[in-house]
């Protein structure tokens, strides 16, 4: 899954709207939708966009005496941002991957891609020998 975003401010306060007495955090596919949506929202003006992480669910909950904190997926960043797909907490949570296990995944990725040049080039020089071809 590609990083989600959702917009902060410099102090560390997170956008969120009030939907029907209940705060709602827009997140964004990515940093140009965000962009795109801060450009067309007076209010995010002083936000920037973030890649959310599992530290982003820890401090995203809600204040004493306030209901849950609802996270809702903009699919256009032009349209209003209380029109996205709402996103449970729990299943947010397992969209976003742990930054190890994204570590992980990259390591493995770069090393099966270097295994890939590798073979590639064995397999040139192997050609080349077949052919004639003398070093």
């Amino acid at each position: 899954m590609n990083n989600l975003f959702a917009m902060q401010r410099a102090n560390g306060d997170w956008f969120a709207l009030d939907h029907y007495g209940r705060l709602r955090v827009p997140l964004f596919h990515s940093i140009h939708d965000a962009m795109m949506a801060r450009l067309r929202n007076f209010g995010l003006l002083l936000f920037n966009p973030v890649a959310v992480n599992a530290l982003f669910l820890k401090k995203t909950v809600p204040l004493p005496g306030e209901d849950e904190v609802d996270f809702c997926l903009i699919d256009d960043p032009f349209v209003s941002l209380n029109l996205g797909a709402t996103v449970e907490r729990r299943a947010l949570a397992q969209l976003i991957r742990p930054a190890k296990e994204q570590e992980v995944f990259a390591s493995n990725e770069q090393a099966s891609d270097s295994l890939t040049r590798t073979q590639s080039a064995l397999q040139a020089t192997e050609t080349w020998e077949n052919e004639g071809g003398h070093t």
